[in-house]
Order: C-alpha cells, then sequence, then structure tokens
C-alpha cells in the first residue's frame, strides 16, 4: 500500500511530505514495565530540551502551528499531536497509556517534535491510501467521538478505498485504530509545509526503533 496525495491538496501545499511504512510480526500488549522504565528516560530527555517558553518558538513547532491556520484549526484550542504531547510532558504530566505500540511512537513523537500515527493493517481497504480534501458533509468518527463528525469540505483527510481513515494530521479514525489485536500496522508520519523529509525520516526511524524494541518478542 502505498499513499498519494490528490493534485488539489499537492497544488496548494507543494512543500508537503508524508511516509508510509508497513510493519509485520508485531505484538502489542496493554503494558510493559521495560517501557514504562523506558518512558521516565524520555521524558527526562523532553525536559532538558525544551521548556513551555522555548517550544513556542521552535520551528517544527511552528511550521504545524501554522498549518493548522491555513486549514481553519485554531492551534491553541486542538494542539497539533506532537506538540500535546510535549507539553504535558513539559507540565508535569505523564502521557495516556494506550497499549505499547501507541505508547511507543508517542514517545518517538514527542521526541522528534514530528505527528505519527499508526492504523491497523489488516483493518484498511484497497491498495492505495488517498490524501485529498474532504468532501461537505463527509462522515468521520475519530478515536475516543460519541458519533461522527460531519465535516465542512475545508479539511484534509486521509482514506481507503472504502472510508475516512484520519483528519490530516491530527485525528485518526477509530475503525482502523490500533488495537491488542493488532499484527501489523501502517506508520504514517505526517509531515506539513516547512519541515524537510530529512526532518520526517529521522522520525520515522526513531519511532521504528521503539515500536521494534518493545513489540517484538
Amino acid at each position: 500500500m502505498r499513499i498519494i496525495i490528490s493534485d488539489e491538496v499537492r497544488s496548494k501545499y507543494p512543500d508537503l511530505h508524508v511516509l508510509l511504512k508497513r510493519v509485520n510480526g508485531l505484538i502489542v500488549r496493554e503494558r510493559s514495565e521495560e517501557l514504562e522504565r523506558f518512558t521516565v528516560e524520555v521524558y527526562q530527555r523532553v525536559r532538558s530540551c525544551f521548556s513551555l517558553d522555548s517550544l513556542k518558538e521552535d520551528p517544527i513547532m511552528r511550521a504545524y502551528r501554522d498549518f493548522f491556520w491555513r486549514i481553519g484549526i485554531d492551534p491553541t484550542k486542538i494542539r497539533p499531536a506532537s506538540e500535546a504531547l510535549i507539553r504535558r510532558i513539559l507540565s508535569g504530566k505523564s502521557l495516556p497509556a494506550i497499549n505499547t505500540l501507541v505508547d511507543a511512537y508517542n514517545l518517538a513523537s514527542a521526541e522528534s517534535r514530528i505527528a505519527l500515527a499508526a492504523f491497523d493493517a489488516d483493518k484498511l481497504e484497497g491498495d492505495e491510501l488517498v490524501m485529498r480534501f474532504a468532501k461537505s458533509g463527509e462522515e468521520f468518527l475519530g478515536i475516543g467521538m460519541d458519533k461522527p463528525k460531519r465535516l465542512e469540505g475545508r479539511e484534509i483527510v486521509v482514506a481507503d478505498s472504502k472510508r475516512l481513515i484520519a483528519i490530516y494530521p491530527y485525528r485518526d479514525a477509530d475503525y482502523s485504530k490500533v488495537t491488542l489485536e493488532t499484527r501489523s500496522i501502517y506508520l504514517m508520519t505526517c509531515g506539513v509545509p516547512g519541515i524537510s523529509l530529512e526532518d520526517l525520516k529521522k522520525a520515522e526511524d526513531l519511532a521504528m526503533q521503539y515500536i521494534l524494541r518493545f513489540c517484538r518478542e
């Protein structure tokens, strides 16, 4: 499976990059003592690199914030994913514990400052994912949502051959989320204008390192 950026999105955001990588043979657990110990180490590294004040001026954080404004989202109300994770850590809070796979790539996201997402590969339909603008009235049910959201048509979405799997780059669909039964995933490394392909590849490599460390025997 590959990801295709539609002509409409590409023409408006020519320097937007996104990576997609399949990972097989995974074992997802509810928790891991080794991962919990490692989490403390990552928290220490993040806190040594950033403060809440310096985070605002970080060029990657600014790129995500600028992109959010361009697509009609107020980033002070809906934080870009990596910024939300880092802010929790800097505020002395723990990241939400979901499962070992989600927790592992969330740590990579906080450390790299790049937004990451993962989808259960066995739940996706078709041979490709398409990033496009939403259709007016199209419905999307995200993780943690009680009922579907009706989209306005200006949102950027990612879809398989049948359904939406994400509102890009901040909300993933409930039906394709990673669970304890997940064995294969597609890892999506979410770029926006102003973030280099090199930075995305570094984030993908870091996420792969953490995922394989904690989700393989």
